[in-house]
């Protein structure tokens, strides 16, 4: 079931918003005008992802330099190897939701 997290108008195109769903941390990246949701933990050493900028659809890890395309949630550099869990994004008006 999804639920609403935010705004549209809050997170204008290249920048990411973190929320809490029923307590999972994820992040709310804007590519391009599209919206996608990846949890907020590296898969490298569990790090918060948020404490970095969105550069197009890749987000590196502030602690070791891991990159992750958050479109899909692949891990693309190392030092991870797992990718990111990725949840579906619906838009309706300025309302995102996201179901988790």
């Amino acid at each position: 079931m999804a639920e609403p997290v935010a705004h549209v108008s809050e997170i204008p195109a290249g920048t990411t918003k973190r929320v809490l769903v029923r307590g999972v941390e994820l992040l709310l990246c804007n590519v391009d005008g599209e919206l996608y949701a990846v949890e907020d933990v590296c898969t490298h050493d569990g790090g918060p992802l948020d404490q970095s900028e969105l550069d197009g659809c890749r987000i590196t890890c502030p602690r070791h330099g891991a990159q992750f395309d958050v479109t899909t949630g692949r891990a693309l550099t190392l030092p991870a190897v797992i990718p990111l869990e990725t949840y579906a994004v619906t838009v309706d008006g300025d309302d995102v939701l996201i179901d988790v």
